[in-house]
């Protein structure tokens, strides 16, 4: 069984500019069949953005998703860990904070992704949270 993060986390994120059109981002979360992308400043991390912010934050508000910029839709208040962090600590962080996925960052710079999914896989994979993740990383 994995016990750290790096064990099980996704690495080399999809990452866009805090400028990129939201339109642009749903493309990409299209294209690659993905849920998240993380919002990026050169190498430093600036936020998270998933397919239900672009929903809420952007389409549900009315904003054209061809002018909008990701910078409004992502979450820039972000809970992050290190790929040498124990999978109890992401446990615990996601609890703590209700998140779903949490960056992995190593020096500052974005080096990951660890979700909710990746974690019942781990944990569970017969439960109905593994099962459907890793159905999804299937396609």
């Amino acid at each position: 069984m994995a016990q750290h993060v790096r064990d099980i986390m996704t690495a080399a994120p999809v990452t866009v500019e805090p400028r990129t059109p939201v339109a642009t981002v749903a493309q990409v979360m299209r294209d690659q069949n993905i849920g998240a992308v993380l919002v990026t400043e050169g190498d430093r991390l600036r936020g998270l953005v998933s397919d239900r912010d672009l929903v809420v934050r952007t389409v549900a508000e009315g904003a054209d998703p061809r002018e909008t910029t990701v910078d409004r839709a992502c979450s820039g208040d972000l809970v992050t860990v290190s790929p040498e962090d124990e999978l109890d600590r992401a446990v615990r962080l996601m609890r703590e904070h209700s998140v779903r996925r949490v960056p992995v960052v190593e020096n500052g710079e974005p080096v990951g992704i660890v979700s909710l999914g990746d974690l019942a896989i781990e944990r569970d994979p017969e439960s109905a949270l593994g099962d459907i993740s890793v159905a999804k990383s299937n396609r």
